[in-house]
């Protein structure tokens, strides 16, 4: 996985993808059982992860083809991250979400028989409509009951099918082996490396305890506010379900909610479709914190990609560190506090 993820050949492509390999690898493919030419526009879409544009296609000479849109958003895997089987899952689930009619913005067939995933080049890629909507910004009450409502259906969906291959969220996942992997990387500022761990160690130990005994399922992993398309026609569409777990159900929440009056309107709306496990509002900030911890090692594991450098200047810095050991202190209190109130 590391030499695919950091190795001299498939990464150094996808470094490098350019409009013209792009479009040539849309082209190679009939999608929706038909092969289509583009029209050579390829935007460049905001993406850390992955590679993302949005195409062109030229209209269809077939005059029985399916009516098809000429504007399509293309994304191409991070080479390493997801093997194959794990991104089918990815869209197994989305397709799931979206038979269910919880609106959800699902990549198209390449093929009649349903294949949503291709290879070109050592990448993986798919293609999605282009979908209009924003972001949604200050959700009102009912909004966001509306939204309690969508996501407790999407967990039924979740709950119905076993995702052998993805990752799961728990302290282990996410606490140790990120711990264990930024001490070997020697990322960590020195001065603040027995304070950092301490702080992880006690977060994990603490996360632990509160995790044993809680249902976990198929969830959409990272369920925050710039993951939803808001219509004003049309309503909210759930998208990128690239960070798919099998977690519990509450992570879907949190993020969401900055504030306690905002979960409680989510819950309400959650609570008219489905009951969440007990314990799980116990779970937020533990969720929280891991969420920090798992953070950071993200950016450690993409630091050698120049867009991360860019984006996260000060990540080797030991104010950078200093802050974040702060912050984790900070949030194992306050997970102790919270636990206390929802024992």
């Amino acid at each position: 996985m590391s030499n695919l993820s950091w190795g001299d050949g498939p990464t150094q492509y996808f470094f490098n993808l350019t409009p013209d390999k792009v479009l040539d690898a849309l082209e190679r493919f009939p999608v929706l059982g038909e092969k289509r030419m583009c029209t050579g526009y390829c935007q460049t879409l905001a993406s850390f992860e992955n590679r993302v544009y949005e195409v062109e296609f030229e209209p269809s000479e077939d005059a029985q083809a399916k009516p098809f849109a000429k504007r399509h958003v293309v994304k191409f895997y991070r080479p390493g991250r997801w093997t194959r089987e794990q991104i089918q899952e990815e869209h197994q689930f989305m397709q799931d979400v979206i038979e269910a009619e919880v609106p959800a913005v699902v990549p198209h067939y390449f093929e009649k028989t349903g294949d949503t995933l291709r290879e070109f080049e050592s990448l993986f890629f798919c293609i999605y409509p282009k979908v209009g909507g924003r972001q949604p910004e200050d959700l009102r009450p009912d909004q966001l009951q509306q939204l309690g409502r969508l996501i407790a259906r999407m967990h039924v969906v979740g709950s119905q099918r076993q995702a052998q291959h993805r990752i799961h969220l728990n302290p282990a996942a996410y606490g140790t082996a990120s711990l264990e992997f930024l001490l070997k990387s020697q990322v960590v500022n020195p001065q603040v490396e027995d304070r950092f761990t301490r702080v992880v160690e006690a977060i994990v130990a603490q996360a632990t305890e509160w995790f044993q005994g809680q249902p976990v399922q198929r969830i959409h992993g990272d369920c925050h506010a710039g993951n939803i398309l808001w219509n004003e026609k049309t309503g909210p569409s759930f998208i990128d379900f690239d960070d798919m777990v099998v977690g519990p159900p509450v992570q879907d929440l949190w993020l969401l909610a900055p504030d306690p009056e905002q979960m409680k309107s989510l819950i309400d709306g959650y609570h008219m479709m489905r009951d969440l496990p007990k314990g799980s509002l116990r779970l937020v900030e533990a969720l929280r914190a891991l969420r920090m911890i798992h953070y950071a090692t993200w950016i450690a594991k993409r630091y050698d990609d120049p867009a991360f450098q860019r984006a996260f200047p000060q990540f080797e810095s030991p104010k950078y560190w200093d802050e974040l050991t702060l912050d984790l202190e900070r949030q194992l209190n306050l997970m102790i506090k919270t636990g206390h109130e929802y024992a």
